[in-house]
């Protein structure tokens, strides 16, 4: 069953950081057909800086625990917790400036809730 969960955690964190990374660079790019509206009332004039924290910070921390899950490292389990803690976090950010936007939002958290409850679930590893 260990492997399984393993298999699982890691796909889903790696979807999960693509996701980040494809997210991130559309906004680094200038989030062209988003509207800049969306910001209104918010701390951003326009995407960059969300957009670089979406890569940076979530694909990139959440492409770390996959690679983390899928190697059996000591660290994975922790990796993953506090990624699923990062998406968490970054979603309710989100909302919170734009409203519910897409159906992204809510499969987002569903997944980061997956990715909590799958990483309680995982073996511990030593090495």
């Amino acid at each position: 069953m260990g492997k399984f969960i393993r298999y699982v955690l890691g796909m889903l964190l790696l979807i999960v950081a693509l996701n980040a990374f494809a997210g991130g660079y559309y906004g680094l790019a200038g989030a062209e057909n988003v509207p800049k509206e969306w910001l209104a009332g918010s701390p951003f004039h326009d995407y960059f800086i969300p957009a670089l924290f979406l890569f940076v910070v979530v694909g990139g921390f959440t492409g770390y625990a996959a690679i983390a899950v899928f190697r059996s490292h000591r660290m994975a389990q922790r990796t993953a917790v506090f990624s699923a803690i990062i998406i968490l976090l970054w979603i309710t950010v989100q909302v919170s400036i734009i409203g519910y936007v897409s159906w992204m939002q809510p499969a987002t958290t569903v997944a980061a809730i997956l990715i909590l409850l799958l990483a309680w679930r995982l073996p511990k590893y030593g090495n």
